[in-house]
């Protein structure tokens, strides 16, 4: 059960598991198609589009909590189900009815960053390493007993999509070396610990907005997390200006930046800055709602009245 493309790996690790312990795959849960591009034309999901090569029965159901899709579930007969970035919450007979129950392939080191954006919610904690974790399910958020965890150590440039690939593909192999010693019961599952909880909410539109009164540093594991969803923006002229890359600088090292106030464009050099409650946001690639995104120093060589405004926090 899974959507993008990032967890076709999943899928794929779950075909040589099934060779492996001489089953198969019975079905494939996947999201309904959805509109996209300029002509909003429907579209399969990744995993959709993988399940057809492989000649897969294909499951798209928009809900799965009502009686009729309990039912189809259950006339399954499935023994393990195996869940990635699916979409929907698993009512309970998906969570204890098969023969092994379920178990989630969760991109953090659990408890830590539970819910729905646990990538992005490493990059914001600014946490030194990550990893994926696989789970037998409950029916908490993401509080299972778990089957087997890995750590990687982060730089400090990940951005969210590149760095949600890399989990997943972790996250195959272990699953690939967990499950069949769990349902040959040679690994139980461990309780996760009551210490380090955190859960990470969906986020809306609205939390793309920066906020210059934080710090520099803040703002710009902001900018790695919310790529691409839901951004990062501030407003110039009553237009929307998005921040797509962007690092960090000290006041020193801007022309009057020690003088700015939160929110205020400075010269640095050639590039420009916005100036925060602790250091300074250099930008390195903008976009103007309607446009292309540039190198910010394009945008400000032809607007140089940006330099020395305020930007809304």
């Amino acid at each position: 059960m899974g959507t993008p493309n990032v967890v076709v790996p999943i899928l794929q690790a779950a075909e040589r598991i099934a060779t492996n312990l001489g089953v198969e795959i019975v079905a494939v849960y996947t999201g309904p198609d959805r509109p996209t591009g300029r002509g909003r034309k429907l579209t399969a999901s990744p995993v959709k589009e993988y399940a057809l090569t492989r000649g897969y029965d294909i499951l798209t159901p928009a809900r799965i909590t009502n009686d009729e899709e309990i039912a189809r579930f259950e006339a399954i007969g499935a023994d393990l189900v195996v869940l990635a970035a699916y979409g929907l919450m698993l009512p309970a007979p998906f969570l204890f009815g098969p023969t092994h129950g379920a178990v989630n392939v969760h991109p953090s080191l659990l408890p830590a960053h539970r819910g729905a954006a646990p990538v992005a919610g490493a990059l914001l904690a600014g946490d030194g390493v990550t990893g994926t974790t696989i789970i037998t399910m409950d029916e908490g958020l993401d509080t299972g007993p778990v089957l087997a965890m890995e750590e990687i150590t982060l730089d400090g440039t990940e951005r969210t999509p590149e760095l949600t690939e890399r989990l997943f593909a972790l996250g195959a192999r272990l699953l690939e070396s967990a499950v069949p010693a769990y349902v040959r019961a040679q690994l139980v599952p461990r309780p996760q610990s009551a210490e380090g909880v955190s859960v990470i909410r969906r986020f809306k539109k609205s939390d793309s907005d920066l906020d210059f009164s934080r710090p520099a540093a803040e703002l710009e594991r902001r900018v790695r997390a919310f790529d691409p969803w839901p951004g990062t923006a501030t407003t110039w002229r009553g237009e929307r200006l998005d921040v797509l890359a962007a690092s960090v600088l000290g006041e020193s090292d801007a022309i009057g930046g020690s003088n700015a106030v939160p929110g205020m464009a400075v010269a640095v050099g050639n590039d420009i800055a916005i100036a925060t409650s602790e250091g300074l946001l250099l930008l390195e690639r903008v976009r103007l709602a309607g446009k292309n995104g540039m190198a910010a120093r394009d945008f400000v060589r032809t607007r140089a009245e940006f330099i020395g405004a305020v930007l809304p926090s």
